[in-house]
């Protein structure tokens, strides 16, 4: 069928398995958001303490989401601090101003650098970085990794973070 999607562009085909480095998750990544504009995921949620090393900022990557972004669609960012987003990922501020009625962020203040879950989730697929610091970890399309990323998420979204990251700021 012409609107099925061949097999290689499918979440089946995302990488699976561990992952070692920078260069590997900022693809990851990419690679990820590709797919959920391809398939029009309903939710996906990223976490990161600050979101250095995420490529959030890249073309490519706001060229992926803004294809993702439709009315029903969800994105959910939960940080620590935002300040790394606004230095180094300008494009993707600039998008986030546009959709924010499909976007919702929460800040975490006082959460540890590594504390606070590295993972880009979604009900296809998830990324998890272990070890933040030295950019390894893992990802797959088991249900079981799905569901234990996202309690673990739950637990920051709903009992220890807030709203933040406002998309404007009123001045007087």
């Amino acid at each position: 069928m012409a609107d099925e999607l061949p097999y290689a562009e499918s979440a089946a085909a995302l990488p699976a398995g561990r992952f070692n480095g920078r260069n590997d998750f900022r693809q990851w990544v990419r690679d990820a958001l590709a797919c959920a504009a391809r398939e029009g995921w309903s939710e996906i949620v990223l976490s990161d303490f600050d979101f250095h090393d995420w490529p959030l900022g890249e073309r490519e990557v706001v060229a992926s989401l803004q294809a993702w972004a439709r009315r029903g669609r969800r994105l959910t960012l939960l940080a620590g601090t935002y300040d790394e987003m606004v230095r180094r990922h300008a494009r993707f501020v600039q998008w986030r101003g546009v959709w924010d009625h499909v976007i919702e962020c929460r800040r975490a203040p006082s959460a540890d650098r590594l504390e606070l879950p590295s993972v880009l989730w979604s009900d296809a697929w998830v990324l998890q970085r272990l070890d933040p610091e030295r950019c390894a970890g893992v990802a797959g399309r088991e249900p079981e990794r799905r569901l234990l990323a996202r309690e673990a998420l739950n637990e920051w979204l709903l009992r220890k973070s807030s709203p933040g990251f406002p998309a404007t700021t009123l001045g007087l």
